[in-house]
């Protein structure tokens, strides 16, 4: 059984228009083959057809066609999400002082870099560390996204996630 499957691979390879035929061996070991056997009793195999793809040339073949050149959006990550935000509930930072984490699909590639967006304003310097500080956030109601940014341009951007901070003034 061990031999059989790697030619059945094999078979699989093989151009549509070959015939394979099955036979057995000398050793009495079922064998495939796209050439009949001299002096032994041989069978055709059919084979069902082979999945195929045509290509199809671009509409106007002096302009070749690239993500860029199309209106279909491209993200550079699978995901990008902002994570250790609490949604259900205030968070509460007497400070007004709290980290986010950053989840990126795959990792994040050089030269890009995170940016925070605090009610859509950019936040903080931007960096590679997936996470991210906020000092002295005031209370009350915020929104937070975060970027991939590459030099000056936008990469990709997260969903904005809403939440409430909660801070606890001592007198």
């Amino acid at each position: 059984m061990g031999r059989v499957f790697p030619i059945i691979l094999l078979l699989l390879a093989l151009p549509a228009a070959a015939q394979i035929y099955k036979y057995t061996d000398a050793h009495g070991n079922t064998a495939y083959s796209n050439q009949p056997p001299d002096g032994v009793p041989a069978q055709a195999v059919d084979l069902p057809p082979l999945n195929s793809i045509e290509t199809q040339a671009p509409a106007n073949p002096e302009v070749p066609t690239t993500p860029e050149s199309t209106n279909a959006p491209r993200n550079a990550y699978d995901l990008l999400e902002l994570t250790d935000i609490p949604t259900e509930e205030a968070l509460r930072a007497n400070n007004g002082t709290f980290t986010v984490g950053v989840r990126a699909q795959p990792r994040l590639r050089s030269p890009h870099l995170f940016r925070l967006l605090l009610d859509g304003q950019p936040y903080g310097q931007p960096t590679n560390v997936p996470r991210l500080q906020l000092v002295n956030i005031d209370r009350g109601e915020h929104s937070l996204a975060v970027q991939v940014i590459d030099g000056e341009t936008l990469v990709q951007q997260s969903e904005t996630v809403i939440f409430t901070v909660q801070r606890v003034h001592v007198p």
